[in-house]
């Protein structure tokens, strides 16, 4: 595994890097973690396969916080900086994954990744203008944070948990680092780009999507609702169901490490033939 580091018009973006030289897999992680998420696939047979790239967004791990915040920190901004570094690295016609907010960017930059050889959403429920959270969402209190511009050392552990099936309390330390790491006014802006045209409709890109679609769910899941897929039109849709992870909460590239491993594996070999 390497870290290179990536000049944009935002600033510097830290990527990791596995040691695999077959097709290019760009991953995004969530709000207020890092690339560090995505070790357990990284640091893997998987990575030992397939080029895997993991950039750390702005504001978050190591890359700089953004130059312009407002301007940086919402789905268009973040989609901008994808499209910057993955030219950068060779890797416009990649498998794009996308964990949680990493999937909502996803969403926000498919229509204009048209070399993109198909995209993977984990723990990320399209959704419309205005967005209908009481669907998408479970009510988990921990879900107040991610709009939250300053989180304490208790608040940024909860926060952590609540990514994690029910019951998890050894909570990985470097998950914690990352929450207090990242630019607060990563999430404020966030908050405030939810508005008439801040977002793409992704509910719109997964219906219009001519690439296939891999969702992925963890069966214990204490954010997102599954049962809100079912209201969703998707076409592409990979097996032509949502692939749910059993023993896995919002995190299953890590809690389940094998069986997303295998997914995304058998689904970057379904896409590439």
């Amino acid at each position: 595994m390497q870290v290179q580091t990536i000049d944009t018009t935002c600033g510097r973006i830290a990527c990791r890097q596995s040691k695999g030289s077959g097709p290019a897999i760009v991953i995004l992680h969530g709000n207020s973690a890092s690339s560090n998420a995505f070790a357990p696939q990284i640091e893997s047979a998987l990575g030992d396969k397939y080029r895997i790239l993991v950039p750390d967004l702005p504001g978050h791990g190591g890359s700089d916080d953004a130059t312009d915040p407002a301007g940086t920190y919402n789905l268009p901004g973040y989609a901008a900086v994808l499209h910057e570094v993955v030219a950068r690295l060779d890797a416009t016609d990649a498998v794009f994954v996308g964990w949680s907010l990493g999937g909502h960017i996803v969403l926000e930059a498919a229509p204009d990744l048209a070399k993109a050889r198909g995209f993977a959403i984990v723990g990320t429920p399209p959704i419309s203008f205005p967005p209908a959270m009481d669907q998408a969402f479970l009510p988990t209190p921990a879900m107040a944070y991610t709009f939250q511009p300053e989180l304490n050392e208790e608040q940024a552990r909860a926060y952590v948990a609540a990514a994690f099936r029910p019951g998890v309390t050894d909570l990985p330390a470097q998950m914690v680092t990352d929450v207090l790491r990242t630019d607060g006014r990563a999430r404020g802006q966030l908050a405030a780009s939810i508005r008439p045209g801040g977002f793409r409709d992704e509910v719109a890109v997964a219906a219009d999507l001519k690439q296939p679609l891999a969702v992925l769910h963890g069966a214990e899941e204490q954010l997102v609702n599954g049962a809100y897929f079912d209201t969703l039109t998707m076409p592409t849709l990979w097996r032509g169901k949502v692939q749910v992870i059993d023993g896995a909460g919002h995190l299953p590239q890590w809690e389940q490490a094998e069986l997303f491993n295998a997914l995304l594996d058998q689904f970057v070999t379904d896409v590439a033939t």
